[in-house]
């Protein structure tokens, strides 16, 4: 890399005579001839460009700065000093470019801009690639609802104890953002726990529909120890239109399986399980709630086998205990081996057999 004599010659005349249109010209031209040559330069190289930007930066207006800022912000040995001039300009169209992207910030700039600068400044830096603990502290304390959901859904952000106890209590009320929380592996339990116990059932039921098979088994201990807390067996709600609601877009999201079945049975979620059978075997979901609350169990074990669930499924569902008349050891095997052997289409007639009954008993 080197300056012409020409290149020599105009920067000392346009930094001289300080003439807007030459330092703009001159300003872009350097520039571009930084990124021609960037991967190749060294630390000391890169430092007289740095000195030649932040002086011709000066007084050239925010349009053109802004283009500069999105030229430089992805170059990983971007001029530093350059970099924090414009990261530190109160447009955000000038500093959110190399905000959100540029590695060359030094973590005390990013503080400093955090605890000074207004939203879209911190929106900007809520969406780094990577973020510490110190910066999320401040972006946590004194950023609005939509920065704080951003980082929230940022994997590269990483946060305090103090700082997760500050999303955790502001999450109260707040379905979005306790489902972004949920959702994060870092989480501790007991925060995560401290989460569930405010979250509506609603919430709830989408955070274990929609977590991976590691976060989902964090989700269940943590419900668990809050229904044991609160001295409930279930977070049973009893609000079957509101379960059913949630499993139709389930459905409609192609989420719905048979393992999101043995979620919401392994947690005791009585109102999911009787809209998923519901769903499954086609039968009014009252109905099915009914099934599972009958102490004899042969009902649920037809509609079961009529919505084509497998008998692992069965067997955690039987598990959750819903009628409160668990089967000894020996009843669960012979109920395994009939269920077994028992046909679909046998058990999709023997339905549609006892729906009619109910109807006709509820006519008369």
């Amino acid at each position: 890399m080197k300056f012409t004599l020409a290149l020599m010659s105009e920067l000392e005349d346009a930094l001289q005579s300080g003439a807007p249109e030459r330092r703009v010209d001159l300003l872009r031209r350097i520039t571009d001839l930084f990124l021609s040559d960037a991967n190749r330069l060294n630390e000391a190289q890169v430092g007289v460009f740095d000195e030649i930007l932040t002086h011709l930066a000066h007084r050239i207006e925010e349009r053109v700065l802004a283009q500069i800022s999105l030229k430089l912000a992805p170059v990983r040995n971007a001029p530093p000093n350059m970099i924090a001039l414009l990261a530190s300009d109160d447009n955000i169209a000038v500093a959110g470019p190399v905000l959100a992207q540029s590695d060359r910030l030094a973590e005390r700039d990013l503080i400093e801009i955090a605890k000074s600068k207004g939203q879209t400044h911190l929106l900007a830096i809520a969406i780094r690639a990577q973020l510490s603990e110190a910066i999320t502290d401040v972006l946590i304390e004194r950023g609005d609802k939509r920065v704080v959901g951003k980082l929230t859904r940022n994997p590269g952000a990483r946060f305090s104890n103090g700082g997760y106890a500050m999303i955790v209590s502001r999450a109260d009320g707040d379905d979005e953002l306790t489902e972004n929380l949920g959702l994060r592996i870092d989480i501790p339990l007991s925060l995560l726990k401290q989460l569930l116990m405010r979250a509506t059932n609603l919430v709830r039921s989408r955070l274990l529909a929609s977590a991976d098979a590691e976060k989902q088994k964090q989700i269940q201990d943590a419900m668990m120890l809050v229904a044991e807390e609160l001295g409930l067996g279930a977070f049973g709600y009893r609000d079957l239109a509101a379960a059913e609601n949630i499993v139709k877009r389930l459905n409609r999201e192609g989420k719905l399986n048979e393992r999101v079945l043995v979620g919401f049975a392994q947690q005791k979620k009585f109102d999911e399980v009787s809209a998923t059978l519901s769903l499954f075997c086609g039968a009014p979901v009252d109905f099915v709630a009914g099934l599972l609350q009958d102490d004899h169990h042969v009902g649920l074990l037809v509609a079961c086998k009529a919505g084509k669930v497998s008998w692992s499924a069965v067997a955690a569902i039987l598990a959750a205990n819903f009628s409160n008349h668990g089967l000894s050891s020996g009843s669960l095997e012979e109920a395994r081996k009939s269920y077994l052997l028992f046909s679909e289409l046998s058990a999709q007639r023997k339905l549609q057999v006892m729906l009619s009954r109910v109807t006709a008993k509820q006519a008369s």
